[in-house]
């Protein structure tokens, strides 16, 4: 994917989310889940009902699943679908154009980092499997499995930056990575290929695209109207 320089000028920080943006997961996140249902006697979701429900916190999302707290506290389904992920992770691919993306704004001189609700620990395994820990500056993931949100991990990181807030470019796939773009005063662009749907990401107002071989054409809005401003 070739981008227009002039977007090199425009952002000197990319942050990335990582589940469903540049690892294409969701299918794997509704399988595991379909799986813990049937095993208590329940109907599947379908990927439409995943992604019109997933959110953060995350335990939202299992509130909505409507688990019986006395039997299936949080803390255990979520252990469950944890221990399950893992095993299965690396049967997950990246998305294609991820690799061309990374290493165009790496070989440019352009900070990314990966911001993600991931624990941190498995972030860095994840992202070394797939060989893409070259390209990052840094690797920011939570302290536990929970998956609470990302925002109080953005606000540290972005006070810790030199560049002004519309010089960073925050890359998501849910609504999640808007509010949490907006906490920070980033910029925004949203991928309707992961874990929330195209209703939602675009109710949020940020540009959304279709997959990440789509971003140059966002991108490049952003360029025109900076060299009209």
């Amino acid at each position: 994917m070739r981008l227009n320089f002039l977007i090199i000028v425009a952002y000197k920080h990319v942050i990335w989310d990582w589940n469903g943006t540049l690892m294409d997961d969701s299918w794997l996140c509704l399988e595991i889940m379909n799986g813990i249902l049937t095993r208590r006697g329940r109907e599947p979701i379908q990927l439409e009902d995943y992604r019109e429900n997933f959110q953060f916190p995350v335990q939202r999302y299992y509130d909505w699943l409507q688990f019986d707290p006395s039997e299936d506290p949080f803390s255990k389904v979520s252990h469950e679908f944890i221990d399950a992920y893992e095993q299965r992770r690396t049967e997950c691919r990246l998305f294609d154009g991820v690799v061309d993306a990374l290493a165009y704004w790496h070989q440019d001189g352009i900070e990314q980092v990966v911001l993600s609700a991931y624990r941190h620990n498995t972030l860095i395994e994840i992202v070394t499997h797939y060989g893409l820990t070259g390209y990052f500056d840094r690797l920011i993931g939570l302290d536990n499995i929970y998956a609470e949100g990302k925002s109080d991990l953005a606000e540290s990181h972005a006070a810790s930056l030199r560049h002004e807030p519309h010089e960073v470019l925050l890359i998501g796939d849910t609504v999640h990575d808007a509010e949490v773009a907006a906490k920070i005063g980033a910029d925004c662009v949203l991928i309707a290929d992961g874990h929330n749907s195209l209703p939602r990401l675009l109710a949020t107002g940020c540009p959304v695209v279709p997959t990440i071989l789509d971003l140059e054409q966002v991108l490049d809005l952003k360029t025109r109207a900076l060299r009209a401003s």
